[in-house]
């Protein structure tokens, strides 16, 4: 199978973090910004870094970036080079194109030129620690939609010895759980027969109202 290649637009605090976790990984990723200290800086640990002021069909074509299967773009307050970097790049036909919003009006316009997911760090870093903060049992939250989430939520004493068929989640409460991490095991998709210990971590997907049921009245 063939491996993934990444490219990431704008080496600022959560563009330079996914290079270093490519890298890490040891996945091919290309690094571009137009701050050369920056690109010096990551020239080690992309396969390919690429100082350029301004984006444009030129410098893409040169990088290689028809190549690419997944494309981030990072720029840090250009809002403009992130609306323009994203066009081009849907454009080329990179099959997929992440972008970072400032705010919920670049988050419309890069919905509307076709980016596949528009990323809201700081937004989505605030749901779950505050998600996390006002639970003790809840020690996850990933915002699937407007509406639907997926949660780590810990088993208590309440829930332990019961097998999944006994709890009944999804009739009594809506959601569904797909998966129980055991200690350094993970059990996923489990059967019906599983009993739940103490201490298991429940990977729970659902609508936000039934998690938020089950999570208070159920576990």
């Amino acid at each position: 199978m063939k491996r993934k290649s990444f490219a990431v637009f704008g080496l600022g605090r959560f563009g330079g973090t996914l290079v270093k976790e490519f890298h890490d990984m040891d996945i091919e990723v290309i690094a571009i910004d137009k701050n050369e200290e920056k690109v010096n800086d990551y020239m080690n640990l992309a396969t390919f870094a690429v100082c350029a002021d301004v984006i444009d069909e030129t410098i893409l074509n040169h990088i290689g970036i028809r190549n690419v299967d997944h494309a981030f773009v990072s720029f840090g307050d250009n809002m403009q080079s992130s609306i323009l970097t994203s066009m081009l790049l849907k454009e080329i036909g990179v099959p997929q194109v992440w972008a970072k919003a400032q705010n919920d009006y670049h988050s419309k316009v890069l919905k509307k030129i076709g980016v596949d997911r528009v990323i809201h760090p700081e937004r989505d870093v605030a749901k779950r620690i505050a998600h996390h903060i006002v639970s003790d049992k809840m020690i996850d939250f990933i915002e699937l939609s407007k509406d639907h989430s997926m949660v780590e939520i810990v088993a208590t004493k309440k829930i332990d010895g019961w097998s999944l068929a006994e709890l009944n989640i999804r009739a009594n409460y809506g959601c569904t759980i797909v998966g129980i991490q055991r200690n350094d095991s993970f059990v996923i998709s489990p059967p019906a027969d599983e009993v739940v210990k103490i201490n298991d971590i429940l990977i729970v997907i659902g609508n936000n109202k039934d998690i938020s049921l089950f999570e208070k009245k159920g576990v």
